[in-house]
């Protein structure tokens, strides 16, 4: 209880100093709730109208000449119970990720911000780019800087793999259309080991078409795979500089050149495979689609390692501008690739080629390159048990690898 301070006619009103720190508390919970829910709506009507069944019922309902087609597509529970599965299952597996890295940060008293989700109902195939927690300081310990760059993927993968392998349980084999128009899903050693544990078994001539919560499930794993990268602040970048310390910055630039060797490796291949074919080069604007995924991830990684970067820039390095203009030149011009002449694809190529001697002479090529140094984070190595679970985290990275985590 506190002690009570004489009132005076001559002293200004009282004030409440507690309210606007309250005030500033449930905005931001109001803000952090309202992402969330647009993320929910954004998540449950990207699934509702990218499932083949709501384009047969829009087509359909136009063609009977009725008015709103859209009741057409609702009335359906099926459908909307699909999407519905999907959103609950995305959402939930996003939610412990964040808060695995939520919980830990709070246990070691670092400051951290609820998730704040990312809607994206039209660029991205889930409805969502997934969530972000900020943390405010430097993170003082190997142990604390383990603890929340671990416990976000594997709080995210103790929810991803049961029901992705429930989901595999309750996916239906189908007939191939011989269209090649679909969205094929990467495969991984986990992948391949769950299917193989839990799917049914599907004949010569037919693919497995992944019911919403296994394609959940799978997104989720897709999610975990991108931020098991060892590079910069990414998860696995806490997790490997917590067990390499300062080790990890040769390391990083390394896994990120190896990126762009993906991309490369999986073109080349997709090419001596036509031509054995006698295909030639073809359907080479379909192979630099197929496999642009790691192109755009070499870029996307550069610009997040210099917005969060901990040394100062070199007058001479590419900016964070320039660096978003070349990834959306590559990935939007790339659109564009899948029947395009021989002369679009030789021009998209030499754009390649451009933005890879920018980064020689003034990006991540330098030998000098800091981009995705760390921050340091103490001096006292990480105990048996830690070191168990940093081991086991980065392991996760080999067991989720997609060569190729999205084709068309």
């Amino acid at each position: 209880m506190q002690d009570s301070v004489p009132s005076s006619s001559d002293s200004p009103p009282t004030s409440r100093p507690s309210s606007a720190p309250e005030e500033q508390d449930r905005l931001r919970l109001g803000f952090h709730s309202l992402l969330f829910a647009l993320t929910a709506l954004s998540v449950y009507f990207t699934s509702l109208f990218s499932d083949p069944r709501t384009a047969e019922r829009w087509s359909a309902a136009r063609a009977a000449g009725i008015p709103a087609a859209a009741r057409a597509v609702v009335a359906d529970r099926g459908i909307m119970g699909s999407a519905g599965a999907f959103t609950a299952t995305l959402l939930g597996i996003l939610l412990a990720h964040e808060f695995g890295h939520y919980i830990a940060a709070r246990v070691h008293r670092v400051p951290a911000s609820l998730p704040f989700f990312i809607p994206m109902p039209v660029l991205s195939p889930f409805g969502t780019m997934g969530a972000v927690i900020k943390m405010k300081g430097q993170i003082g310990t190997r142990r604390a800087l383990l603890d929340i760059g671990a416990y976000g993927p594997l709080a995210g993968l103790a929810l991803a793999i049961p029901l992705y392998a429930w989901g595999a349980a309750h996916s239906l084999p189908v007939t191939l259309s011989g269209q090649g128009d679909g969205v094929i899903l990467g495969e991984s050693i986990l992948l391949k080991t769950l299917d193989a544990l839990f799917a049914p078994k599907v004949p010569y001539g037919q693919e497995l078409m992944l019911s919403p919560v296994a394609f959940a499930a799978w997104g989720g794993m897709f999610v975990t795979m991108v931020n098991l990268l060892p590079v910069g602040q990414l998860d696995a970048g806490h997790v490997a500089f917590s067990l390499f310390g300062p080790r990890q910055n040769a390391i990083a630039r390394t896994v990120h050149r190896a990126i762009l060797v993906f991309f490369g490796v999986g073109l080349v291949a997709a090419l001596v495979t036509d031509a054995r074919a006698g295909i030639g080069l073809h359907n080479l604007g379909k192979h630099i689609q197929a496999n642009l995924f790691w192109l755009a991830w070499f870029h996307v990684l550069g610009v997040l390692g210099a917005a969060s970067r901990i040394h100062a820039p070199d007058a001479k390095e590419v900016t964070v501008p320039m660096r978003l203009l070349m990834v959306a030149a590559l990935v939007l011009t790339a659109s564009f690739l899948r029947d395009a002449s021989p002369g679009t694809w030789i021009l998209w190529l030499v754009g390649l080629a451009i933005t890879i001697a920018i980064d020689v002479g003034f990006g991540v090529f330098r030998p000098d390159s800091n981009l995705f140094d760390h921050p340091p984070a103490g001096h006292e190595p990480l105990g048996p048990g830690r070191k168990a679970v940093a081991i086991v985290t980065l392991a996760f990275f080999v067991l989720l690898f997609m060569p190729r985590p999205i084709g068309l």
